[in-house]
């Protein structure tokens, strides 16, 4: 859970409901609270003097205007210290009410530039703020400090925009099958079991886009250009697969979700929504009103450098809970992601038959990594070769690395004997790398200081295959 809080300040009711929610979070956690406001005496200044120009006449001459400057300088600079100084004291208060350790800080310069920098330069990991400040109208969406700190930071970021702290209201979190969502997912679980609140995933696909697509393609190509692009083919495989396609796949997520919330002590509701994400997320909110809705920054289609995502953004600027933008990312072990999205054909089925039974689930292991890291969701014998090549010389693991064990001119070893059990194991291998194997074994059980080789040496070479296949 979290260990360090920071929450910008300025009074309005959205902050001042983040510092509630704050507390709660720390009183819960003992997480450190940092209370931040800054005061911008320098844009004031700047300001004043470019309004000199419209002053009464009278205050117009130089020996008033150089007056009035010194005043005024020494006003705002005193004054606007006395106004940060004052919206921490609120913030320390309510601390000290709730006996949690807190320290403030007054920044002086640009509002959202002086709060990244001071966030970067923390130990915090989450960040509480209001998602409008004391600038905002009836038609704000969301405000210029909250969106830019939002783009910028690289911390948990709890935005709040609900300032009712519903004992009944959900976390929801959003999955999609990105690491970010994954690890959403995590913060939200932690969040669900300290604040005593239920936790709902909710995963939305698109089915809807390729149909657009279509229409858009069928207007512009030629009955030649149709023939080449074999238009209808096309359109019917989508019709036929790419719709139930993704409504496994995102239901895989979901399915997924559950097993880890189970792994986690806890069980989660489960939705799917079908349409345009963002806008299926939004119409989620509304309906259902959770108090939290946790996303990933970015999404699944998220390249590198990439601030925010479409959806998150979306969100951010209208959905009417609180968010948790998560800037956490985790990988699901891969045997889950198989378990949900994996099938195995016949002939890998029969393939995987065939390796010694006390290699077999390392084996199947490895070939799953590399089909889940190919995004492969059926296993055939071609992903098979596929994880085969990826071993070190795309062979055998029992296989030679270097060592002069055929050819060598050192002095022969005395032949070692083995055990019933173990030699039936190594008949298991495939003729091809027996001898191979044979060796390697037999080198392994002299290093164990072994009379001969056993079950135990077997064990043994079984763990350095594990290590070779990662």
């Amino acid at each position: 859970m979290y260990r360090s809080i920071y929450l910008p300040l300025d009074n309005s009711p959205l902050s001042l409901a983040g510092v509630d929610l704050a507390i709660d979070l720390a009183g819960r956690s003992g997480a450190l609270l940092t209370g931040s406001h800054v005061y911008a005496a320098k844009l004031h200044d700047r300001r004043f003097r470019q309004m000199e120009g419209g002053l009464p006449e009278p205050y117009r001459k130089e020996e008033k205007l150089v007056e009035q400057r010194d005043i005024h300088d020494d006003l705002i600079t005193r004054g606007l210290r006395v106004i940060s100084d004052s919206y921490l004291e609120v913030f320390a208060e309510r601390c000290s009410r709730a006996g949690l350790d807190f320290r403030r800080v007054a920044l002086e310069g640009k509002n959202w530039q002086k709060l990244v920098e001071d966030i970067g330069a923390s130990d915090a990991d989450l960040v509480v703020m209001g998602a409008l400040g004391l600038g905002a109208v009836v038609s704000s969406q969301l405000g210029s400090v909250c969106e830019r700190v939002a783009r910028r930071i690289d911390r948990d970021l709890l935005v709040v925009r609900d300032p009712e702290s519903r004992a009944d209201g959900t976390i929801a979190v959003a999955l999609d099958g990105s690491a970010q969502s994954w690890g959403a997912l995590l913060s939200a679980l932690e969040l669900g079991r300290h604040l005593g609140r239920r936790v709902e995933a909710v995963a939305a696909f698109d089915p809807e886009f390729h149909y657009v697509a279509f229409n858009s393609i069928a207007k512009v190509l030629s009955p030649a250009a149709a023939s080449v692009f074999r238009f209808q083919q096309q359109e019917k495989l989508h019709e036929d697969i790419i719709d139930t396609g993704l409504a496994k796949i995102y239901q895989s997520h979901l399915d997924i979700a559950a097993g880890l919330a189970r792994d986690a002590g806890t069980e989660i509701a489960t939705r799917l929504l079908s349409g345009k994400p963002f806008e299926q997320l939004l119409r989620y909110a509304r309906e259902t009103k959770p108090w939290l809705l946790v996303l990933g920054r970015t999404g699944v289609h998220s390249e590198a450098g990439m601030d925010l995502g479409s959806a998150t953004e979306n969100l951010l600027r209208l959905a009417p809970c609180n968010l948790l933008l998560s800037a956490r990312s985790f990988e699901p072990p891969v045997e889950k992601i198989a378990d949900a999205t994996m099938a195995w054909t016949k002939e890998a089925e029969q393939r995987m038959g065939r390796v010694p039974e006390f290699a077999r689930g390392m084996a199947r292991s490895a070939i799953l990594r590399h089909a889940a890291l190919q995004g492969h969701t059926v296993i055939t014998s071609d992903v098979i070769d596929g994880a085969l090549g990826r071993m070190p010389g795309g062979k055998c693991p029992f296989a030679g690395q270097g060592e002069k064990e055929q050819g060598s001119s050192a002095t022969p070893e005395a032949p070692m004997a083995w055990e019933t059990s173990a030699r039936a194991r190594l008949d298991q291998l495939p003729s091809q790398v027996r001898d191979h194997a044979r060796l390697r074994i037999e080198k392994l059980a002299r290093r164990m200081k072994c009379a001969s080789v056993n079950d135990a040496v077997m064990d043994a070479a079984s763990r350095a295959v594990a290590e070779m296949l990662g």
